[in-house]
């Protein structure tokens, strides 16, 4: 993800409705998201520095996992009609 704009990404996440995670769940996410970020590692597909800070962030704002793909996906599609 080249050029990606963490601050806006954010602003836009703060103004969504969904249930966001409480902070133990957010502590088990962060575990189980550096543990499937070393098995990419072993794989030779480590994420780039960007794709560590998009998804910290989005685990700062307490998104669930399960709702990752479809925030970005939505964030994507919304800024290429900017």
């Amino acid at each position: 993800m080249s050029n990606v704009d963490l601050a806006e990404m954010r602003r836009q996440i703060r103004s969504m409705t969904f249930e966001r995670g409480t902070p133990d769940e957010i502590a088990l996410w962060r575990d189980d998201l550096a543990e499937a970020r070393a098995n990419l590692v072993i794989e030779g597909l480590a994420p780039t520095a960007d794709d560590d800070d998009l998804f910290a962030m989005m685990l700062d704002e307490g998104v669930p996992p399960r709702l990752m793909p479809t925030l970005i996906l939505q964030l994507y599609q919304q800024g290429s009609r900017s």
